[in-house]
């Protein structure tokens, strides 16, 4: 089959590399001409484990090829994809301005193609508001008479996990409207889903309602464990054991329930508020989901408020050595990560900042130049007061704790991902902060002022 990706971010790349490894023909389209060419070079854009690889096996077979020249994408394809972004526009609503452009430019291609013997589909596989895939169709009908079916295909693909997600995904969602679109979608799927996942067909609104719904129930699972987190540290409790208690229960499960600085990455933050405008301009407010967003917010700013309190509300000249960047490991997406807020509260009070990150250190150059950062994990703490933890990359598990206590002027930690455990940072002499278990280092690791000023205590966090 040939198929058209419109755009080559995350959805579109990995979308097109995996249907053109099961041998159907695809090209990506894209306006942006100089990822156009790193692509025909053989670079990908972007990290996603296992991403390179297909790119470059199926590119050399001449199954996947890349071009700005919307002519040329449309002309003999049987499916076309729009897979463009849909960032948080004006008070958090979707702005699905690149999606409508993708399908005027849609309209303009079957147009010069004419009528064609074989069917014509056009997919939406951009995250939309429910009813924008109607828009679509609306559009495209609208500018030309060749006829063509309409269907919306969200994806469901992690970030670091986005290849994988897509060669055995749990389930594959499909909004049809007639039986042809349905076929030509199964024939798609049909060869990730043999391992006996389901391809589940519905109508358009509902397709589009089902990816916003998963989202925001992933991310409530994280708000809820990381106020429950919160809870913990008040009342005395760890939230390792409470987890544990939690998570033994079949009906809740352990996925998404990690304590920690809450979700990031261009789904969840986006998806969540988009919700909420859905629910605005309907005339409903969606209390819960408002209150995931508003506890995702709450608790960066609730780690933040324990480095300040352990340096006596005064961050002023003080050196933040952060490990990790990415909103997430395996990834170098850095959108709406909870490192930068952290990062940008530190500048603001008055600290240096360094970094470092396996991979996304050239995008934080881009986005905060006022950040330094590091090559080496350890080069980055030399000097420090602190280490803050915000992405729990594998290397970052099992350092050598000796250069870590080297290399910092003073031994702390602020652990935002709880991957040390808190009696071996106290065997190892360390005042250890993490998410939902109570600090160790005894009261010399609470409102430590600067050598010589002495030593506040503060009350328990």
């Amino acid at each position: 089959m040939k198929l058209t990706m419109v755009g080559t971010g995350y959805v579109g790349l990995v979308t097109g590399s995996c249907f053109a490894n099961t041998g159907n023909d695809v090209t990506c389209l894209d306006v942006d001409e100089k990822k156009i060419a790193l692509l025909k070079r053989g670079t990908c854009p972007i990290h996603e484990p296992g991403l390179a690889e297909l790119i470059a096996r199926n590119t050399d077979s001449g199954r996947l090829k890349f071009t700005t020249n919307s002519r040329q994408a449309f002309a003999d394809a049987d499916v076309i994809f729009i897979c463009v972004g849909t960032p948080s526009g004006q008070e958090g609503s979707a702005d699905v301005g690149a999606v409508m452009r993708a399908a005027e430019d849609i309209a303009q291609g079957l147009e010069q193609s004419g009528s064609v013997s074989k069917a014509r589909l056009v997919v939406v596989k951009s995250t939309v508001p429910v009813g924008t895939t109607h828009r679509v169709c609306d559009l495209i009908r609208s500018r030309t008479e060749v006829a063509f079916s309409i269907a919306h295909n969200p994806e469901f693909l992690k970030g670091g996990a986005a290849v994988s997600d897509f060669l055995r995904p749990d389930r594959v969602v499909c909004g049809v409207e007639d039986d042809a679109a349905a076929e030509i979608l199964r024939d798609l799927y049909e060869p990730f889903v043999r391992q006996g996942n389901p391809i589940i067909m519905m109508d358009l609104r509902s397709s589009e309602m089902v990816k916003y719904a998963s989202n925001a129930m992933l991310a409530c699972k994280i708000s809820f464990i990381n106020e429950i987190a919160n809870l913990c540290e008040r009342c005395g409790a760890d939230i390792r054991a409470v987890r544990e208690g939690m998570c033994a229960d079949h009906r809740i499960g352990n996925q998404f329930l990690h304590p920690g600085l809450g979700f990031g990455g261009s789904c969840f933050p986006k998806d969540v508020l988009a919700m909420v405008g859905m629910g605005k301009a309907m005339g409903f407010e969606c209390k819960l989901i408002g209150a995931v967003h508003a506890v995702n917010e709450d608790q960066r700013l609730y780690f933040f408020n324990k480095i300040v309190e352990h340096f006596a509300d005064d961050l002023s000249g003080r050196t933040l050595a952060f490990w990790g960047v990415a909103f997430k490991p395996e990834t170098d997406d850095i959108r709406e990560a909870p490192s930068l807020t952290l990062m940008q509260r530190a500048l603001d009070a008055g600290a240096l900042v360094r970094a470092f990150d396996p991979v996304a250190a050239d995008h934080l150059k881009s986005a905060m130049p006022a950040v330094t950062t590091a090559n080496d994990m350890y080069e980055v703490l030399a000097g420090a007061d602190a280490l803050v933890i915000c992405t729990e990359w594998s290397e970052f598990r099992h350092p050598d704790f000796d250069r870590v206590a080297a290399a910092l002027r003073a031994k702390v930690i602020f652990d935002g991902r709880n991957i040390y455990r808190p009696s071996l940072m106290q065997k190892l002499g360390f005042i250890y902060y993490s998410v939902g278990r109570e600090p160790v280092g005894g009261g010399q690791g609470r409102g430590v002022r600067r050598q010589g000023s002495g030593v506040r205590t503060s009350s328990p966090i």
